[in-house]
């Protein structure tokens, strides 16, 4: 058995691309992620909980745990937020804690773990001042987000573009791998002397 690698949360909300999360998390655990799901109450009405079980080997959370209740998500070397919608990022913004999904969003960005998001919102949602001023707060804190929508499918029976948050995970871990690697900086030995 090979050991689990990285730990990604990988937190769901209420949106057309949570019909197929599955098959982001398929892809998730193919590049080598350890993904534990969590969704949205919301988001609950559109996942297929088996299939994601199936995908990510973990439990789906949705609801926070009780107070004797043990934790039973690991401590996280990433976070991703797929699909984002409108009312998750804009409580995340404004710091509201009241839903398991929005204590790991505000548990995450203080302890300066990183975050990938890929807004999901209609055209009328994204234009609202309020939302293009949180996602630049959002990321002036650090949060790297995909462009609104980037997951949308080209037409409407294409599928889910999950390439443009694979790509933005990709760089988060060769960037970790390159801080922990002790011959990263090295130059290279080849060349003229």
């Amino acid at each position: 058995m090979t050991e689990p690698g990285p730990v990604l949360l990988l937190v769901v909300c209420a949106a057309p691309p949570a019909a197929k999360i599955y098959e982001l998390a398929e892809l998730l655990t193919s590049a080598g992620w350890d993904v534990y799901p969590v969704l949205t109450v919301a988001a609950t009405a559109w996942v297929d909980p088996a299939l994601l079980e199936k995908a990510t080997r973990h439990a789906v959370k949705s609801q926070p745990r009780g107070p004797q209740e043990p934790k039973l998500l690991p401590p996280a070397d990433a976070v991703l937020v797929a699909p984002a919608t409108f009312n998750t990022i804009n409580q995340w913004a404004a710091g509201i804690n009241d839903t398991a999904v929005l204590g790991i969003l505000n548990e995450a960005l203080g302890a300066g773990i990183p975050l990938v998001v890929s807004p999901y919102a209609k055209s009328v949602l994204a234009a609202h001042p309020a939302f293009r001023r949180n996602l630049e707060l959002l990321a002036a804190a650090g949060v790297r987000f995909t462009a609104t929508d980037a997951l949308r499918p080209a037409n409407s029976y294409g599928p889910f573009n999950w390439s443009c948050v694979l790509d933005l995970l990709n760089d988060i871990r060769a960037t970790a791998k390159a801080s922990t690697d002790p011959h990263a900086s090295e130059p290279s030995s080849g060349g003229d002397t």
